[in-house]
């Protein structure tokens, strides 16, 4: 029988990867794998062929410096233990609907479905290996390559076998009457009675911590191989080890030493997820029945459908019998965005960013402020890039609905713009957050932090007036490409995955940005101009606030006129006409 499962396995790979040839015979996906082909080698190719005649192990990607086996085996401990405290789910494998009906009513034994669950499971264990040793290479990596490949082997399927382990064992738990509250409880009580003892023989064992010499990172790396290497965390840590030391050996000898133990473990693994006698057929089919429904729901475009079990989203706002019409379209994707972006959810953290903000004016401890004035300044940069790409609660996810779209009683415009509404406001609110807390703790910044306060709010309202009209326009370019090439651009929450696909991203990210350049082009020319003008008369805290305002009107001309466009081909597209696959 598991000869037959093995024949299922490998022709199951072997048509996925001849449908995905078949389909190159497109233009769409001939010329994103050509794109994406060219990204990867450029990108990790030619990195990691260059790197597997380095014999040297030189450019380590892996500082010596650091003690990352006690690294490694500290987080391996932190997931091993946050799976036997967190997860409250009964034993369930992962089964497609069509793998349920054929194979639960076949005479297959129960051991033999668990075979087929690890060998189907290796699939994507060694492609996240192959991923990880090309990201290794891609930033230099040295020597031993097969050393780091087996390691990481090693490590995911030791996780993936304790995690399938961790969960049979809740399941019979809960068979013989203890709760997920009482297993978490006794989890913890056991980690706490282990703990105890391990920081009293920690705090008579270790030096202390001088806080002086806290800035020096030469002495935070002493103290650090000092905590790993004394005192009781390397018992502790002792069979985490064992699991990351084959991905850290020198050379054959230690790396086959290393290897032994860590196999053994393996073994061990495999012998308890074979003993164990788990009824999770029920489970199962009742997980692969939410599986067919979640990825039925995500490929019609219904995100809520596919996230039925969670709690019930609340409206936003109340809305209206009438008025302005856009905003039933305003209202609805905000539903559908998640009650992650919901305004109560983001308008919780203005209370502790205003406290941070508070506290940094008043405290001296400048490096701390610097660090997150830097970290909000990034998420505020990958906000503008990233953010309208990520938020997709508009034409992109709503086009395969487009003729229930054109019977609403709206203009064109008018449902462009009610679709563009949410993930421009959600954006927008969420970037000024970020302009709060990055402005208020950037004092202690170089070179930001040499400027006046009022120069320095002056540039934080300046942002934050630019930044729904640049969302706008942001936004309205994937829409516009939704509609003008709806074969090529992928819709709805679940796109397809591969490497033509990733080429596909990556033509529409170019062009995006041309077009974004050449959009901005105008209203940096009227910012500089109003800048130039008043610079003279006006405090900064005034010139850059009008100066931006300039540039948001400019900006809100260029998206009126697009809005207009995108409404009229957005009222002659046919969906019936183009191929949205």
């Amino acid at each position: 029988m598991i000869s037959a499962l093995l024949f299922l396995q490998f022709h199951s790979i072997k048509n996925r990867l001849v449908a995905r040839i078949r389909r190159l015979r497109q233009p769409k996906y001939l010329f994103g794998a050509i794109v994406g082909g060219a990204y990867f080698y450029f990108y990790f190719g030619r990195h990691f062929f260059g790197a597997l005649g380095d014999t040297n192990g030189s450019g380590a990607f892996y500082p010596d410096q650091l003690p990352l086996e006690a690294i490694g085996a500290l987080a391996l401990f932190v997931i091993v233990v946050s799976a036997w405290i967190f997860p409250h789910q009964r034993a369930a494998l992962a089964f497609t609907e069509a793998e349920v009906a054929f194979l639960f009513p076949a005479p297959v034994s129960r051991r033999t479905l668990i075979h087929f669950k690890l060998l189907k499971s290796q699939t994507g264990i060694l492609f996240t290996v192959l991923f990880f040793m090309l990201l290794a290479r891609r930033f230099g990596s040295g020597s031993h390559a097969l050393f780091h490949a087996v390691g990481w082997w090693l490590i995911l399927s030791t996780l993936n076998l304790h995690f399938l382990g961790a969960s049979f064992a809740r399941t019979l738990l809960l068979d013989r009457g203890v709760s997920n509250w009482a297993r978490r409880a006794i989890a913890l009580g056991l980690v706490l009675i282990l703990g105890l003892p391990v920081l009293f023989w920690a705090k008579n064992s270790l030096p202390p911590f001088e806080i002086s010499g806290s800035t020096d990172f030469t002495a935070i790396l002493d103290y650090a191989e000092q905590l790993f290497a004394a005192g009781p965390l390397p018992y502790l840590l002792f069979p985490f080890k064992m699991i990351v030391q084959p991905m850290f050996a020198t050379d054959a000898t230690l790396f086959l030493l290393a290897l032994i133990p860590a196999s053994l473990l393996l073994a061990l693994h495999y012998i308890w997820i074979i003993r164990s006698n788990v009824a999770f057929e029920e489970s199962t089919v009742e997980r692969s029945r939410q599986m067919a429904e979640r990825t039925t729901a995500l490929r019609a475009g219904d995100w809520t459908g596919a996230q039925a079990k969670k709690k019930k989203q609340r409206a936003p706002f109340v809305l209206q019998p009438t008025g302005f019409r856009p905003i039933a379209l305003l209202w609805k994707n905000l539903i559908g965005a998640g009650q992650m972006f919901s305004g109560r959810s983001l308008l919780r953290f203005l209370p502790l960013i205003v406290f941070v903000v508070v506290f940094a004016s008043l405290s001296k401890a400048s490096g701390l402020w610097v660090s997150v004035s830097f970290v909000a300044m990034m998420l505020l940069f990958m906000s503008f890039m990233a953010g309208p790409h990520l938020l997709r609660s508009d034409l992109r996810q709503d086009l395969p609905a487009a003729d229930l779209l054109k019977t609403f009683p709206l203009r064109g415009w008018q449902l462009v713009l009610g679709e563009l509404l949410a993930p421009m406001l959600i954006l927008s609110v969420v970037q000024w957050l970020l302009l709060l807390l990055a402005i208020g703790t950037s004092s202690g910044v170089p070179d930001v932090g040499a400027l006046s306060l009022s120069t320095r709010i002056g540039i934080g309202l300046g942002a934050a007036i630019i930044a729904p009209t640049l969302n706008f326009i942001s936004l309205m370019i994937p829409n516009a490409a939704v509609l003008l090439f709806p074969s090529w651009f992928q819709t709805g929450k679940e796109a397809p995955a591969g490497i033509e696909a990733t080429g596909q991203r990556l033509i529409f990210m170019f062009g995006q940005v041309l077009v974004m350049a050449l959009a901005l082009a105008p209203a940096a020319g009227a910012f500089a101009l109003m800048l130039f003008l008043g610079r003279d008369l006006l405090s900064p805290l005034a010139v850059i606030p009008l100066a931006s305002i300039l540039a948001a009107v400019v900006l809100a001309v260029e998206g009126a006129v697009g809005l207009i466009l995108l409404g009229r081909f957005f009222e002659r597209f046919d969906l019936s006409a183009e191929t949205m696959n």
